[in-house]
């Protein structure tokens, strides 16, 4: 009869009473989400994931008519879908929630004119390219107008020095 009572004790507590949920339910790693948790008696417990890099504490008025609420990280190096526990009323309650984490690429699809990041290892193919094919005609019609004025500024001193002279 000892046995009986625990066990029964413990089926109260898992019946599905407690239910969490975590907004946004599909995230980013590194983000942060707020957990709402109900069915916990008290004004306090915690959520607990896989994916998050501590627990949330939960907290509120009376967690019989209201929710308890919390905040949690989500790991950098997660991906996936992860369930929360949540331990309210000295008992866990395994399941009570889920939250979904979706890695998104980081690197651009094409390159950026933004100077760097991740678009180096997209622009070192198109820079080995001009590399090798030298200056274009750009390049030349500068070279040619220094060239001139360059030209000008010699002729024009060296009349200038045989009117001195």
């Amino acid at each position: 009869m000892a046995v009986a009572l625990p066990a029964g004790a413990a089926q109260a507590h898992d019946d599905g009473s407690v239910r969490a949920t975590v907004t946004p339910a599909s995230t980013a790693p590194g983000a942060t989400v707020e957990v709402s948790v109900t069915g916990c008696s008290g004004t306090t417990g915690t959520a607990g994931s896989g994916a998050f890099e501590g627990d949330a504490q939960l907290t509120g008025r009376d967690g019989d008519k209201y929710a308890l609420n919390g905040s949690a990280r989500i790991k950098h190096d997660v991906s996936g879908s992860y369930d929360v526990t949540v331990t309210c009323d000295g008992h866990p309650h395994q399941g009570a929630g889920t939250v979904r984490i979706e890695r998104h690429n980081p690197d651009p699809v094409s390159p950026v004119r933004a100077g760097g990041g991740g678009t180096a290892q997209l622009t070192t193919a198109a820079t080995a390219e001009a590399n090798e094919a030298g200056p274009g005609t750009r390049h030349a019609v500068v070279g040619l107008i220094l060239a001139g004025v360059a030209a000008v500024a010699v002729a024009f001193r060296s009349v200038r020095r045989r009117r001195s002279e």
